[in-house]
């Protein structure tokens, strides 16, 4: 769907919006639904109304941003974080600008809460992409730093340029995305990791503008409906989102609708955007989480943004054994087989595995991608 050409325009068509009886058109593609007339672009800054020319008819909501990026970076594909993804392999990291939610913690909030064109610098077609990312030696590609949610008709076209190489397609999201676009756009990944940022509706509604059962469906959707590899992510902020009671109602719902062996991290907060008055999560917080989602169930939780063996690492839910070891995104002891069986007890891990992991470590490499037309 659309592309970048040799003029450099970045403005495509979207499907997902319908007219209002006073004029106005809404954006379907996330629960805001932002109600827009002509020159008005939605609350996450790249899908918007144009402004009518001349003899021309008046279009619908259109992506401003395609083709362009606020930079790409090889990481290791631990950062997302996903544990149980082709561990040990990097990844070629990029996002856009802007965001359809408004955490007052964001902590990338230069990209995400950026209304500047300036910020997304740099300008590639999908297969220039997939390209750069096979010759970076990356096994996959990652849509991150802000939401794809807002730009899926970009990332999605980028995903099926990767898998025409070989590259898996992975996405970093809040999960904050209507039932029928999230289908199409889900329908072209691999993996995912999901944001649950919270697990009360006021948390949601007072620090990240938004609510809380549209993730919720969106997790289920993922667990019932489809067959992607997925792990959640809970940052975890001091007097705000890191009470027993919450944390116990959060792993219990986890495992109740979605299972035993969805791993979870709960990782750690530091003081940034709106929110600097709040102080660093204290690693005990961290390993207090990661006690309730185990007496909860859960097989598979992880601390991060810390340096925690016991709760970065994976350990067998058959034996005990510790199967990956890890000090935030370095590997070391590994006791796979190479389709991630336990080699003491047999256990198969939950997650995709292809052999031994990779050896990338914590590295985090930028790359400059040329610019070429799709």
């Amino acid at each position: 769907m659309g592309g970048v050409d040799g003029t450099g325009s970045t403005v495509v068509a979207t499907r997902y919006w319908h007219e209002l009886p006073d004029g106005r058109v809404q954006c379907d593609v996330c629960p805001r639904a932002c109600k827009l007339r002509p020159g008005q672009r939605g609350v996450c800054f790249v899908r918007g109304r144009p402004e009518r020319g001349e003899g021309e008819e008046e279009p619908g909501v259109v992506l401003l941003t395609y083709g362009r990026s606020s930079g790409f970076c090889v990481d290791p594909i631990e950062k997302k974080p996903l544990n149980h993804f082709l561990p040990g392999t990097s990844v070629l990291s990029f996002g856009t600008a802007g965001c359809n939610l408004a955490c007052r913690f964001c902590q990338n909030w230069d990209i995400s809460k950026s209304k500047e064109i300036d910020t997304l610098a740099d300008a590639a077609s999908p297969e220039a992409i997939a390209d750069a990312a096979r010759r970076a030696g990356c096994r996959s590609v990652a849509f991150t730093y802000n939401d794809p949610t807002i730009f899926f008709e970009y990332a999605q076209d980028v995903a099926d340029a990767c898998h025409e190489v070989g590259l898996a397609a992975v996405a970093v999201t809040a999960g904050y995305m209507c039932p029928e676009p999230r289908r199409e756009f889900y329908g072209h990944l691999d993996a995912l990791n999901v944001d649950l940022k919270g697990f009360t509706d006021d948390f949601y509604r007072h620090v990240c503008g938004g609510r809380l059962e549209p993730v919720l469906e969106t997790l289920e959707y993922l667990r019932h409906e489809t067959d992607l590899w997925f792990e959640i992510t809970t940052l975890l902020i001091p007097g705000r989102n890191d009470g027993d009671a919450e944390l116990d109602q959060l792993t219990g719902w986890v495992a109740e609708h979605l299972g035993p062996d969805v791993p979870l991290h709960f990782t750690a907060f530091h003081p940034d955007f709106k929110m600097t008055d709040v102080p660093r999560t204290p690693p005990e917080t961290l390993t207090r989480a990661r006690a309730w989602g185990l007496r909860n169930g859960l097989r598979h939780v992880y601390t991060g943004n810390v340096h925690d063996r016991e709760g970065s690492s994976t350990w067998c839910p058959g034996c005990g054994a510790l199967l990956i070891e890890r000090d935030w995104y370095e590997l070391g002891r590994w006791h796979l087989t190479d389709y991630g069986r336990c080699r003491t007890c047999g256990h198969r891990l939950p997650g995709r595995f292809e052999g031994r992991p990779g050896t990338w470590g914590r590295r985090r490499v930028p790359v400059r991608i040329a610019v070429a037309s799709s």
